[in-house]
């Protein structure tokens, strides 16, 4: 690496396949991450604890801690953006995942491209830069972006990226705070779920909804029940 080259992203893999984990782990630095990779829930705790990382990988099922033990406790004390893997894509294991606090999944085996489209989609979201501020050329296309913007007692500064709730912060994922924000740049309109599957996760038409379904209840959960309107057979949207 040259001095001016800014520095590997840190991947912390947990995958209790010795095969799979080792494949994964080139994989991965083969596409220029940096990866530490763990064999158990465990291990990978530690892991955690003792350095820092920009993502990680947790497949579900572990032995002593499994993944959506470890995914709680990460969620415990940060904001990393985190990627399941579940070998049942339609069992409960991804519907568990989620609630746990996971922002994406993909179903093993998975090829390396998913795989890696899916840690460069949760790291954009992590990066995540709002559009110009009011004034300047392209705002017309987005509005509200570059302002604080206050719904009752929910303000959202969408330059700071900082939410608060009657006055108090309220910690979210990239992935809560990138939803919040498409609806907030549309307060009062009815967003799709394969609207918010494409805009937040980027996935085509064949993407899981029920990412959608389950990160919305986690931001009512932290924002208040009422605030976002199911409408039955469309999607959801922003109470102004």
């Amino acid at each position: 690496m040259s001095p001016s080259a800014p520095p590997a992203v840190r991947v912390l893999l947990v995958e209790d396949d010795d095969l799979m984990r080792r494949s994964f782990a080139l994989a991965l630095e083969r596409y220029g991450y940096a990866v530490r990779a763990a064999p158990d829930g465990l291990t990978g705790l530690e892991l955690f604890r003792d350095e820092s990382f920009d993502l990680l990988v947790l497949d579900v099922m572990l032995p002593g801690l499994d993944g959506i033990g470890l995914c709680r406790r990460v969620r415990e004390t940060s904001l990393v953006p985190v990627l399941m893997m579940s070998a049942r894509g339609d069992g409960l294991d991804v519907v568990a995942g989620l609630e746990a606090g996971a922002d994406d999944y993909v179903v093993k085996p998975v090829d390396t491209y998913v795989l890696v489209a899916r840690i460069r989609s949760l790291l954009r979201r992590a990066t995540y830069a709002p559009l110009p501020a009011p004034g300047s050329a392209t705002e017309q296309e987005r509005p509200s972006e570059g302002r604080t913007l206050v719904f009752g007692d929910l303000a959202i500064d969408t330059a700071g990226m900082e939410v608060t709730l009657a006055g108090s912060p309220v910690a979210l994922t990239p992935t809560e705070l990138k939803l919040l924000l498409e609806f907030a740049a549309r307060p009062g309109v009815v967003l799709e779920r394969h609207t918010l599957l494409r805009d937040v996760w980027e996935y085509g038409w064949d993407g899981d909804s029920r990412v959608v379904d389950l990160c919305v209840q986690r931001l009512r959960r932290k924002l208040g029940r009422d605030r976002i309107e199911t409408v039955r057979g469309f999607g959801y949207k922003l109470r102004r």
